[in-house]
């Protein structure tokens, strides 16, 4: 370590761990705050205003509102030490959104609390090292579960002066490294003629069986995909009443592959099933890409290996096994913008992400001893990097987009 010795690099992060326990009240009310009234993507009015006036009471930080988007926020603690020497900009960023009907049912209110946390726990431990410069910023990050707020804020700027980033997710197990893949969601409408569906069904051009063949057709498509290439969609909206040929449809469909890169391969293949579809009906289709596409997660080998270290010795048991994880984050997008990690976390549960029990889990106390101990684990790491900010100059990882 460059600015301490060893024994005083382990003093600080035990202080590290201290500090987040001191504020275990703060953190588990926040986070029973956000998963008691969810909200969806960019709707997070409430989850943003307990975050804003818990920075703003604890003091210290710099609180920006509405930053950039209405339900995003930046909060920053600096201290610089002497002229020349620029400090380390460590990034923590909380997610806080929630699922339709579900609520939090993937955990975000865990995420806000950990990241909230880990700053929270890094700056009570470095007020008591002075010639340690440094920066820390959170950041409120809305809409991860629709829309990409994180590429909005990309867009922004937010993330131009940060040097390391960290946030943490909840899973099944602890993972140091979360293996997100690239996703792109697809709209498409099918337009037919309305005509009564007994009298003179000639008439019509039906819509739903446009959707339906599409439908079909995707689902016959899968057996030629490669093993990690995932597609699936949902018909939104079918028709009015039976007796109508449905002169309107529309589908919504997901679109992953491993690697950003791979996106277009599959793009050209589903948009073949579609257009196909409306050929055999007789419906013109509209097919349309709403969001920006979330990029696959770029792996950093350095700093996982060290937040394993850390979260070994706050008691984390990790799964060095290979997963078969197909979920994607728009955290893949910053990845290729500034270093940092996505780790999973075990909460306690062996219930899987978006279903309704998980969504209980995420609001148990049990939930708690688990975050605490994840938000010193990434602490710890941005430690790590503040007293050899030369970690961030070493090559991370072959992996790419």
């Amino acid at each position: 370590m460059a600015a301490l010795g060893e024994a005083d690099g382990r003093r600080l992060k035990q202080e590290i761990s201290e500090c987040v326990d001191q504020c275990r009240e703060k953190l588990h009310a926040l986070s029973q705050g956000i998963w008691s009234r969810p909200e969806l993507a960019y709707q997070e009015k409430h989850s943003h205003d307990l975050l804003v006036a818990l920075f703003s009471e604890v003091g210290g930080w710099t609180v920006e509102p509405s930053f950039v988007v209405d339900t995003a926020f930046r909060a920053t603690w600096c201290r610089s030490v002497g002229e020349t020497r620029r400090p380390v900009n460590v990034g923590f960023l909380c997610e806080y959104d929630a699922l339709p009907a579900l609520g939090h049912a993937c955990g975000h209110n865990l995420i806000a609390e950990a990241g909230v946390g880990a700053a929270l726990g890094l700056k009570g431990a470095l007020e008591n090292q002075p010639h340690i410069p440094v920066k820390i910023t959170v950041l409120g990050t809305p809409a991860e579960e629709d829309r990409g707020g994180k590429i909005d804020l990309i867009k922004a700027g937010a993330f131009a002066d940060m040097d390391v980033v960290f946030m943490a997710h909840p899973a099944q197990e602890d993972k140091a490294f979360s293996p997100c893949i690239a996703i792109t969601n697809c709209n498409v409408k099918y337009r037919g003629k309305a005509s009564h569906a007994a009298a003179y069904p000639w008439e019509g051009v039906n819509a739903l069986d446009a959707a339906v063949l599409a439908y079909s057709s995707l689902s016959v498509l899968r057996q030629q995909l490669k093993p990690d290439w995932r597609l699936h969609g949902i018909i939104r909206h079918g028709g009015t009443k039976p007796n109508i040929i449905p002169d309107y449809t529309e589908m919504e469909y997901y679109i992953r592959t491993p690697l950003l890169k791979n996106l277009s391969d599959l793009k050209d293949k589903v948009e073949a099933c579609f257009h196909s579809a409306a050929l055999a009906t007789g419906c013109q289709v509209e097919i349309n890409y709403p969001n920006p596409a979330y990029s696959n997660i770029l792996q950093n080998t350095i700093l996982e290996k060290l937040y394993e270290e850390n979260g070994s010795s706050v008691g984390m048991k990790f799964n060095k096994d290979s997963s078969n994880f197909s979920g994607s984050t728009d955290f893949g997008n910053v990845s290729f913008v500034v270093p940092g990690i996505h780790p999973f976390f075990y909460i306690g549960t062996d219930a899987l992400n978006h279903t309704p029990e998980y969504t209980v889990a995420a609001g148990s106390e049990k939930a708690q001893m688990y975050t605490l101990r994840t938000a010193k684990a990434l602490a710890m790491t941005a430690a790590d990097v503040l007293l050899d900010p030369a970690l961030l100059k070493q090559e991370p990882s072959a992996l790419g987009g």
